[in-house]
């Protein structure tokens, strides 16, 4: 039977001489939560946890893309799409998009998530050909106009981002982890490329039917933990991916909650954790907001959450406004003796 270390992240500024950081970040812990399935987890104090599980928990993260993981990060998400589930329609006509996404920049994003196709529930696949005229003439336009920030391409297919790249895209975002075009990966090791692997179960079309799973926080662990081994496998260097548990995607409510409970977990996988909670379903059904715009209070609060849990990239539609959030946090911490 697996057993899994969860560190009991604190973000407190009084900070005991004896607690050790989180994946080399801002938070820290002295106790982890030894967890197994069908079990009650038990607290274990760092000093008796073994080495190998610590320096997984606790070692810095290399750079990706130009970004250093000693302090949270902001992607602004810019779906170039007519049906995206939040703001799909708004930005798919080519001025628009350069707009937003030069809007983005200039509010202090540190990378931008750039998205052809949508995955909402219920979405159907886009033609790569489609995919491509939506995203790759975007990013060489903004490449062309000075715009240097790092610029991730949200896609499950090789061309699309292979194009991406040639047009200077730094990042591959594949919600699918690398399983839905087995030449993603290709592409990625060959070009060098990082990528973010996020869990989904199911494709898009068909993910929120009937998600089941035997414990949803270990069924997304173990899957990011095979996949993260595939893509070394495939020639990714470990030190160039990033995991994502995919929140709303092939998910209920109560999984979603459970998997942000318990975000720290997936510092165990050793990788930068991203967390893509934006305006998704299960913060407009707890705090009663139907339509997706009025999802920012609770968006920010989730964000915030993963952050104290010392996730390291938080994925927003609303940029201004979570970076506004972020300074105002760290602030706090640091008036406090």
């Amino acid at each position: 039977m697996s057993t899994y270390y969860r560190p009991l992240a604190q973000t407190d500024p009084c900070r005991p001489s004896s607690a050790l950081p989180v994946a080399g970040g801002w938070s820290w812990f002295k106790t982890v939560e030894v967890m197994e399935r069908g079990r009650r987890g038990h607290r274990l104090p760092v000093g008796e946890v073994p080495s190998d599980i610590l320096d997984r928990l606790t070692g810095a993260r290399p750079p990706i893309a130009g970004m250093q993981w000693g302090q949270p990060h902001v992607m602004g998400i810019l779906n170039v799409t007519p049906d995206s589930f939040s703001d799909g329609g708004d930005f798919d006509a080519p001025d628009a998009a350069l707009a937003q996404a030069r809007a983005i920049a200039e509010a202090g994003a540190d990378i931008l998530d750039i998205g052809g196709e949508s995955t909402r529930p219920g979405a159907e696949t886009v033609p790569d050909k489609t995919e491509i005229a939506r995203t790759a003439p975007l990013i060489r336009a903004l490449r062309g106009g000075g715009v240097t920030l790092p610029i991730s391409i949200d896609t499950r297919k090789a061309p699309v981002a292979e194009a991406a790249l040639e047009a200077g895209a730094d990042l591959i975002n594949d919600v699918s982890a690398l399983s839905h075009d087995p030449a993603l990966a290709t592409l990625a090791a060959r070009e060098g490329a990082p990528v973010c692997l996020m869990h989904a179960q199911g494709d898009p079309a068909v993910m929120q039917d009937d998600p089941r799973y035997d414990d949803v926080l270990f069924d997304v662990y173990d899957h990011l933990s095979a996949r993260v081994d595939a893509a070394v496998a495939a020639g990714i260097r470990r030190e160039r991916i990033i995991v994502d548990p995919g929140i709303g995607f092939g998910k209920t409510k109560e999984h979603n909650l459970r998997l942000l409970t318990h975000l720290s977990l997936f510092h165990g996988l050793g990788c930068p954790v991203l967390l893509g909670v934006s305006r998704k379903r299960f913060i407009g059904t707890i705090g009663r907001a139907p339509e997706a715009r009025d999802r920012l209070p609770g968006s920010l609060a989730v964000a915030l959450h993963g952050i104290m849990q010392g996730v390291q990239i938080v994925r927003v539609h609303d940029t201004p406004q979570t970076i506004q959030a972020i300074r105002l946090w760290q602030a706090l911490g640091a008036t406090i003796d």
